[in-house]
């Protein structure tokens, strides 16, 4: 009989407690003074069998709006997008999902090669020269970013957007107050940073300058205009990216970005409830050694042949604590995997097709909207996502739109007081036509 766990026998549990030398569990405890030992009965449901717990979970399970029965509308940096089967058939594999760290080269050479090709898609999507092997996420990545131009410019202060994802910013401040960097917020203007602003703050004691592209509002950021005023200063220029918008825009590593993050949960990655997912870290070749967490190489055996190796590793694992560029000791491996999966199946064209999609079906939406009144806040362009003034209390409207099997966009004035009652709605590809009329004219039906 095949098991998905191995269920314990009272022979195993006799043969173990004889290995160990005692003659019943309750004697592993005996070390703890019975004062301090919880003596009564715990407060739990009586044990089921299985096939009972597996219908009462499955029963609780169906309550749950999920994204198969529910159209989303809802992104604010988790999206929900087209993830081809293959990506969870190749996770699936055990040499995969068990796999720890590959320190042993010799044995790993699939796990190395799969983040080998996982940095140099990164790579293509950036612009950029040098990518590491993955980060937790998103918004570790970009921290990590900000400490890394500190520590290269020795300067103590960095200038953030508030066009950057809130959750983000907050990791960044986090970051910084450990290792007594300033972190100066420069507003934002119709929908992205206040260039103006920028100039007025922009000085030579700004180790570097973060902004969001596509930014939080979905909006497109000037990166041209933005990089001659912090280059000027000798800053350095971060750039936090959703990679899938970079299939139809311009890489910000030609636009002058010295380091480049974001999150690969665009590509094969469930929403999963915010995580886990699966940040990257892209830079130029001048910072190669600079570049927290890991790298993988690729290199010849002593026959020649082609292998891959982990390679200039400066985590405080391998050389003193204070040497170290990070105390970042791990990757996402298994959803990098997911992210190069997915990247591959769709191949290049697959991945224009999928971006462009995601910005002529949210231009489709703005248009919808407007026709049925709805205001569409901020000009300009815009990749998936946009934010609408709500004619009632962001509350009530989402609750309208769930009980018609949709989930409505984010509540800008949870974080943004100045937009309260302003949502931001995201439209990716797997959005609908009719799924997109029934969300503009249920809007319009609360005017």
């Amino acid at each position: 009989m095949k098991h998905r766990y191995l269920p314990m026998t009272e022979q195993d549990k006799k043969e173990m407690l004889e290995v160990i030398g005692v003659t019943s569990v309750d004697d592993l405890f005996s070390d703890i003074p019975e004062n301090v030992r919880f003596q009564g009965e715990y407060d739990i449901k009586p044990a089921k069998s299985e096939p009972a717990l597996m219908k009462e979970l499955s029963k609780l399970a169906s309550k749950n709006a999920d994204l198969k029965n529910y159209a989303s509308f809802l992104g604010a940096g988790v999206y929900d997008h087209y993830s081809p089967v293959i990506v969870d058939h190749v996770l699936s594999r055990s040499e995969f999902y068990t796999a720890y760290t590959p320190y042993q080269p010799e044995i790993s050479q699939g796990e190395l090669q799969a983040i080998f090709e996982y940095q140099t898609m990164i790579c293509e999507l950036t612009g950029m020269e040098v990518a590491n092997s993955s980060m937790y996420d998103g918004g570790t990545a970009l921290a990590e970013a900000a400490m890394l131009a500190a520590g290269q410019t020795r300067r103590k202060k960095i200038l953030l957007s508030s066009t950057v994802h809130p959750e983000s910013r907050e990791v960044v401040k986090t970051y910084a107050k450990g290792q007594r960097v300033e972190v100066i917020e420069i507003p934002h203007k119709d929908g992205v940073t206040d260039i103006a602003a920028l100039k007025d703050l922009a000085s030579d004691d700004i180790a570097g300058v973060i902004v969001q592209y596509p930014n939080f509002f979905g909006g497109i950021e000037p990166l041209k205009e933005m990089e001659a005023i912090i280059h000027n200063e000798k800053s350095m220029f971060i750039v936090s990216s959703n990679p899938l918008a970079l299939g139809a825009l311009t890489p910000p590593g030609k636009l002058g970005a010295d380091i480049v993050t974001g999150d690969a949960q665009p590509f094969g990655i469930p929403a999963a409830f915010g995580g886990p997912h699966c940040g990257y870290f892209a830079v130029t070749k001048k910072l190669l050694r600079k570049v927290p967490g890991r790298l993988v190489g690729q290199t010849v055996d002593e026959d020649g042949k082609r292998g891959f190796v982990l390679t200039l590793q400066a985590r405080e694992q391998h050389i003193r604590r204070d040497k170290a560029t990070s105390n970042i000791c791990s990757n996402q491996a298994l959803n990098a995997l997911a992210a190069s999966v997915a990247m591959t199946a769709l191949g290049k064209k697959g991945v224009r097709e999928m971006a462009v999609q995601n910005i002529q079906k949210a231009h489709y939406a703005k248009k919808t909207l407007q026709a049925q009144g709805i205001e569409v806040v901020f000009e300009g362009p815009s990749f998936n996502e946009f934010v609408i003034k709500l004619p009632l209390p962001y509350k009530d409207i989402n609750k309208r739109l769930f009980e018609k099997e949709m989930i409505g966009g984010f509540d800008l004035g949870s974080v943004y007081p100045e937009l309260k009652n302003h949502m931001l709605v995201a439209v990716t590809e797997l959005r609908t036509k009719e799924e997109i009329d029934a969300f503009a004219q249920e809007l319009g039906d609360q005017l």
